[in-house]
């Protein structure tokens, strides 16, 4: 298996591209060996110039060694212990070999270049074949970390198209990011997304975890899911790392707790009753944004079957609804012609990213009454790395959406996506006047869950909500109902749009209301 480490020299820095060479403490003009458990480490440089130097590291696996060990209580059957793709998908496996072999440099140690240890500097990391079957799974892992992701499916066989892609991944990370931080996203993630230690999972798991996630670990949108799976879902364990993590990173603990991964159906073993979210619109973490997190309201099954369909269907689910949504959004906007946005809720900021990537987007203001989701949201953004050109389109506010507030006024839109149902029943006429008429944008985008589509989750128990803070969901009917009424009350037309998997009976996962100024409203303005 490989993985490749490209850096590139900025134009007009003072260091050579070869000094990758010192941060990972390899000489680019050796081809160095190193023994790991089960098998040989290579290191060299099939570039190594001024401009551009890579650093290659092959792990070759000894099958044998692999079965030593696993005694006659293994689950493998006696072929399948000796072939398999375990030499040569990137895995666990590599990931220990990455710790291994540049254990200095993933601890940011470089006495010879310390200046550059501490700077980032520019990077592409590619891993052409990864175990990973569905591909947004690694970029929802790796872009919340700064990084372009490009993730392509291995074809199963190049010649026979037909027969899809095969369980792997093609991945290229690109981005500006200390070598030290890259290293310890590859040796954390990519154990994630292999999901299947080769090792023996014990308690100093849980310190090289917390150890080597300090800094990004603890704020990410899945860290749930990726403790989980790193550590092979030992619940005693994953519980440690998630209130270590917190102490490391000062987050909360309930919140960590409460995270919801990509699985829809790795949830806890058992429920979290920790304090909830102060009422009103606290949004703790819009990245795994309400909608998606019913299922982790309910208790499942700590092992799952990775080769079940019912697995995959639900991981493809919940990936698509928080994607689709987003995108729903982003298109209604362009819809409405809105160039100056705000985003009220906005949480953690997985819809301001969105909306900072389109160009069409001249002013985006964040709104959330919880300062710490703002703080989450500031660095989930990386605002202190920001182009300054991106950084001046984007405003982030504390403020409590049931209260006016003149300084939001006159934008063109403004989003409540996955919002109003965290607001208590008799607060909504509040928010209602505070956005509708106070601000009174000229369009307004809602998105809420549909109830009725809450018997398509299996492990949603009946009568629940899909997240502990919701105060309501509403049928399309009720919220077909709410919209009419607001529009008419504040001279708005209203159209709706369905979000995510539509069921003939039950409509979508999501609703969405477009409510735009009435013509005469409109002209008023003008």
């Amino acid at each position: 298996m490989l993985l490749t480490i490209t850096a590139t020299a900025p134009p007009g820095a003072d260091w050579p591209a070869t000094d990758l060479g010192f941060l990972l403490h390899k000489n680019p003009g050796r081809v160095q060996a190193f023994s790991v458990t089960y098998g040989t480490a290579h290191v060299f440089y099939p570039v190594a110039g001024e401009q551009e130097c890579t650093a290659a590291l092959l792990l070759e696996v000894d099958p044998i060694a692999l079965v030593r060990g696993r005694g006659r209580t293994s689950q493998d059957f006696a072929l399948s212990q000796y072939v398999n793709d375990r030499p040569y998908a990137a895995s666990s496996l590599l990931a220990s070999a990455l710790g291994h072999v540049f254990r200095t440099a993933l601890r940011g140690r470089c006495d010879q270049r310390p200046e550059l240890a501490a700077m980032a500097i520019p990077l592409r990391i590619e891993v052409p074949a990864l175990i990973c079957r569905e591909p947004e799974l690694a970029v929802s892992l790796f872009e919340p970390l700064g990084w372009a992701v490009e993730a392509e499916p291995v074809a199963l066989d190049p010649a026979f198209p037909e027969w899809g892609a095969s369980r792997y991944t093609k991945l290229t990370l690109t981005g500006t990011l200390r070598l030290s931080e890259a290293l310890s996203h590859l040796f954390v993630l990519l154990a994630a997304l292999d999901g299947a230690k080769h090792y023996w999972v014990a308690n100093d798991e849980v310190d090289k975890l917390v150890r080597v996630g300090e800094g990004w670990l603890g704020t990410h949108p899945m860290r749930g899911m990726i403790a989980r799976r790193y550590l092979a879902r030992r619940q005693p364990l994953v519980r440690e790392a998630l209130a270590r993590l917190a102490e490391v990173d000062d987050v909360e603990p309930e919140v960590l707790d409460n995270a919801v991964g990509f699985e829809a159906v790795e949830t806890e073993s058992e429920p979290v009753d920790g304090p909830h979210p102060p009422r009103g619109l606290t949004i703790t973490d819009k990245e795994g944004a309400p909608g998606e997190q019913a299922q982790g309201s309910a208790a499942a099954p700590a092992e799952v079957n990775e080769s079940d369909p019912k697995v995959s269907q639900a991981r493809e689910r919940k990936l698509s609804l928080a994607t689709a949504r987003r995108a729903a959004v982003v298109e209604t906007l362009h819809e409405a012609e809105a160039s100056r946005v705000l985003d009220l809720g906005c949480g953690e900021g997985a819809l301001l990213r969105d909306l900072l990537k389109d160009k069409a987007f001249t002013e985006v203001v964040g709104i959330d009454v919880s300062a710490r989701a703002l703080q989450m949201a500031a660095r989930k953004l990386r605002v202190d790395r920001l182009p300054e050109r991106v950084k001046a389109r984007l405003t982030l506010r504390q403020g409590a959406l049931t209260y006016t507030d003149a300084a939001l006024a006159g934008y063109d839109a403004a989003v409540l996506m996955e919002v109003i149902e965290h607001v208590d029943p008799h607060r909504l006429p509040a928010l209602e006047h505070a956005v509708f008429r106070a601000a009174h944008p000229r369009a307004v985008v809602v998105t809420t869950p549909n109830i009725e589509y809450n018997a398509r989750y299996e492990t949603l128990e009946a009568g629940r909500f899909r997240h502990s803070d919701h105060r309501f969901e509403w049928t399309r009917a009720e919220f077909r109902a709410w919209a009419e009424r607001v529009a008419a009350s504040y001279e708005y037309d209203v159209r709706f749009k369905p979000v995510g998997e539509i069921d003939p009976e039950l409509g979508p996962s999501t609703q969405l209301a477009l409510f735009t100024l009435t013509k005469k409203e409109a002209s008023a303005d003008v």
